[in-house]
């Protein structure tokens, strides 16, 4: 049985319901859950319009840290034992994808559990996909859930 979950935090609805289906998992294995919140700061082309890259940093270390603090009282409340962290990608080459492989690794987690939003065709194409790419060179079982949104859209034939 898995002794210590990574679960992948953004923010989004498909990343709380990747939090969730972590702590129905944790549960049920009495696995420890480790919840990481990648700040990538170098997203955001300075060609695309001024912005000031120090501030921008902090924006997006608060957004991690409200998304980290919903995750701890969720911990709480399921009596879930774990632990949160915000981890910053390396530089501008560097991704999340990347990030989050060498954050398994140091964490030892049997699995990982991330939202997706379950793109395809032209839009996956264009947006890329960071669950797709880590996917592609995971060590460990990964569990991906998509947003309630595209699980509706899809049962819809949308």
């Amino acid at each position: 049985m898995y002794q210590k979950i990574v679960v992948a935090l953004d923010g989004s609805e498909a990343s709380k319901g990747a939090l969730y289906e972590a702590l129905n998992v944790a549960q049920l294995t009495q696995a420890r859950l480790h919840a990481v919140y990648f700040v990538h700061p170098w997203c955001m082309s300075p060609y695309a319009g001024y912005f000031d890259p120090e501030q921008l940093r902090e924006v997006l270390h608060e957004d991690g840290r409200l998304a980290l603090d919903a995750a701890r009282q969720a911990m709480v409340e399921r009596g879930v034992p774990g632990d949160t962290e915000i981890e910053e990608t390396e530089g501008a080459a560097d991704d999340i994808a990347h990030c989050l492989a060498r954050c398994v690794q140091r964490e030892g987690a049997g699995l990982v559990v991330m939202g997706t939003q379950g793109r395809h065709g032209i839009e996956r194409w264009v947006l890329g996909s960071v669950a797709e790419a880590f996917v592609r060179r995971a060590d460990v079982p990964v569990l991906l859930v998509r947003s309630s949104d595209t699980a509706h859209g899809m049962s819809s034939g949308r």
